[in-house]
This record gives C-alpha cells, structure tokens and sequence, in this order.
C-alpha cells in the first residue's frame, strides 16, 4: 500500500493519493511510515527526476499537490504521536521582487523531503526574514531573487542576521537565476544551490547538524 501511495504521488493523482492514505490510516499502518515510506518516498523520486530533467516544473507541481492532501489527513495523527518535522526553514523572494515561481518549487522541494517551511511570499524585507526566523524557531533562512536589481538585498538579510545575534544560529541559503556562487561568498550568505533538488538536499543535511 506503501509503494502505491509512491506510485501515485509521483504521477500527481492526488484524490487516489488521500483515499489510499485513509486506507492505509485505517489498516493501521503508522503514520510516521505513511509519511516517510508512502509519500516522502514518492517525492523523493520526483526530487530525482526533475534534476535529471526527465520531469518538469508542470509534473513536480502536480506531484506536490498530491503529496499534501495526503499529508492533511497524517497532519492531526503525526501531532499526536509527537513526530516532529526534520526542520523548519522560512523563504521568500527579497523585497522588490514578486516572483515566486522559483521559491515556491524550493518550498514544495523541501516539503517533499520531510521539512517544515514558513512561506514569506514575495516582496519580503530583511527584517521579516530575521524576525521570522526568531519567532518561529528556523535553523535556516531562504532568499529568492530573479532580479539583478534586487539580489544586493540579500545582503541585508545576512546583515540583520548578524545584528539581531541570530547569525551563528541560521544557516543563510541563496538561489535564483542571477545568483551565483561568487556572490554567495561575497555578502557572506553560507550556501548557494544551483536548483530546488539540490536546495532541498542541502537544507536537510544543514537541519542535521543543527
């Protein structure tokens, strides 16, 4: 049952993935295996597949789609078992920039492999980022830009970071099509990621050693 929930994630059937979860609930499979041998397993595929570009943008939307309505039905269980996600990351696109599409594919990425992720939106200043990371307890903080003219504010992010007494706590990533490495290590921001795959795996690997 496990490996059809999988199976069904990764070709985005998302009324077939919640009717099997339910199964699945009512078999009495735990749902901390639900999560992570059902739809996390599936996601995982899909991770896999967008960055050997055998899938699209399009697919890995509707596979992520299918993956939370199955998770709406784990959600109250896995709080009551106590399970924890793997980590908590807040992201956003900098202030001035209203594009989303990039984050929210990081976003569902790193949904996908078991983190817990405080959308900002679009437009967000450096103080929110830092103010968020405090208040909601993240480990990491994510800054988009597809600007040229709006990627210098990341800068600021790891700047308010470092004034709020935050920075040796948050781990800051970066990414967005004009975005380099080069620049990464010029503002002083900790990692840059090529693609939503790679974000998602740094990410984890990053609430690891936190």
């Amino acid at each position: 049952m496990l490996e059809r929930i999988s199976e069904h994630i990764q070709i985005g059937k998302a009324k077939i993935v919640k009717q099997l979860v339910e199964e699945a609930v009512a078999a009495g499979i735990p749902a901390q295996d639900i999560l992570e041998k059902g739809l996390l397993a599936g996601m995982s595929i899909v991770g896999e597949k967008f960055r050997k570009n055998e899938i699209f943008v399009p697919e890995v939307m509707v596979a992520a789609r299918a993956m939370n309505m199955g998770a709406q039905v784990l959600k109250p269980l896995l709080a009551e078992g106590g399970v924890k996600a793997t980590g908590r990351v807040c992201i956003g696109t900098i202030e001035g920039d209203l594009h989303d599409i990039g984050k929210n594919l990081v976003k569902m990425m790193m949904e996908g492999k078991g983190l817990e992720v405080i959308d900002l939106g679009t437009n967000v200043a450096p103080e929110t980022y830092v103010k968020t990371a405090i208040e909601q307890d993240c480990q990491i903080i994510c800054c988009s830009a597809l600007l040229t003219t709006t990627m210098p504010l990341m800068a600021d992010v790891v700047k308010a970071a470092e004034a709020a007494g935050i920075r040796d706590k948050v781990k800051i990533m970066i990414g967005g099509a004009p975005v380099s490495q080069e620049f990464c290590e010029q503002i002083g921001a900790d990692v840059y990621t090529v693609d939503a795959a790679s974000a998602a795996d740094v990410a984890v690997r990053l609430c690891q050693g936190c």
